[in-house]
């Protein structure tokens, strides 16, 4: 006997997924669905009132609709911790929630080996070693380096406690300034013009909004210091890549690290894939094994305060975007 709502599952791992929610909620009516194709359908024939989706295809082709406009769905549990994909929703309609903090600690680690690889110029050693050129080489330390992370959620947070061990100064820029563990000095995003020249190391972690679309511009890699890493873990949008290309070509920056472009799958023919000073990653930072099962477990966990009447965590303000 079925209890409580129907729920769809939408991932390209259907059969995990379903695993990991029936172990918390056997009773529930639960369905699988694997297409963005066949999203719309499947909510109209189930009357599916939550759906836990996960991005698997890129955000062009996303079916947004059939998310928010549908006359029963009241709750979307997304996958992972980015909404932007979802542009603006009525929350008096359908609550928006997200797996905020899932990948935290991996993406940071992502974040400082990218820092790492600049600094001990492992590419560089890559390229003479496929070479077989022996060369008098020198590596350089972070310790004593500045970064400067953009975005203190817990991404951000999980990269400022790494960077202190390591012996960073660390900035912070947020919406709404505090003081924040491991950070030595926290900003408002209106104070950035006069961070980003004192920065060695710039970490992106901010989610795709109004407020951040182009964030990173000609003015802001203008005032950069040429010996400046940027390294991007947010989405595809924040930095603006006209401005980048424009800054690698003018050695106005030492180079960069980007999981995240304005398209993607990243075209073949996109002039970022040639750059030695730029390593490109697949929107992979936040991709481990056992990434989705512990997402699932969180949504798991959530839809038990749901069925018990209780406020949902992580639910996203869709002004804020988080």
């Amino acid at each position: 006997m079925t209890v409580g709502p129907t729920v769809i599952l939408h991932t390209n791992a259907p059969a995990g997924a379903m695993k990991v929610l029936r172990d918390k909620h056997p009773g529930l009516a639960v369905y699988p669905c694997d297409s963005y194709a066949g999203l719309a359908a499947l909510i109209e024939a189930t009357k599916a009132e939550i759906v836990y989706s996960v991005r698997f295809d890129g955000t062009a082709r996303f079916p947004r609709s059939a998310l928010l406009e549908s006359p029963t769905v009241k709750w979307v549990s997304v996958g992972g911790s980015g909404t932007d994909h979802l542009g603006s929703w009525n929350p008096e309609k359908v609550t928006m929630t997200n797996a905020a903090g899932v990948a935290a600690d991996m993406m940071a680690e992502y974040a400082l080996g990218a820092m790492l690889s600049f600094s001990l110029g492992l590419r560089n050693f890559a390229r003479h070693q496929h070479a077989r050129t022996w060369i008098a080489g020198t590596v350089e330390p972070i310790h004593g380096k500045t970064l400067l992370l953009l975005g203190l959620g817990r991404t951000g947070q999980a990269l400022a406690r790494r960077a202190k061990a390591l012996g960073l100064t660390t900035l912070g820029v947020r919406a709404r300034p505090r003081p924040t563990a491991d950070v030595d000095e926290v900003h408002g995003i209106e104070e950035l013009p006069a961070l980003w020249g004192r920065a060695d190391f710039i970490a992106c972690c901010v989610p795709l909004l109004e407020a951040t679309r182009g964030l990173i511009g000609p003015a802001a890699f203008a005032a950069m210091k040429p010996s400046a890493v940027l390294i991007d873990v947010s989405r595809g949008g924040v930095v603006d890549e006209a401005a980048l290309l424009s800054a690698l070509d003018g050695g106005r920056i030492k180079g960069a690290a980007l999981d995240v472009f304005s398209t993607e799958p990243l075209p073949k023919d996109h002039p970022i894939w040639s750059y030695e000073n730029v390593i490109v990653t697949p929107h992979c930072s936040s991709v481990y094994d056992g990434w989705e099962k512990e997402a699932l477990r969180m949504f798991a966990d959530n839809l038990s305060r749901f069925l018990r009447g209780e406020p949902l965590e992580n639910v996203v303000d869709p002004v804020r975007g988080y």
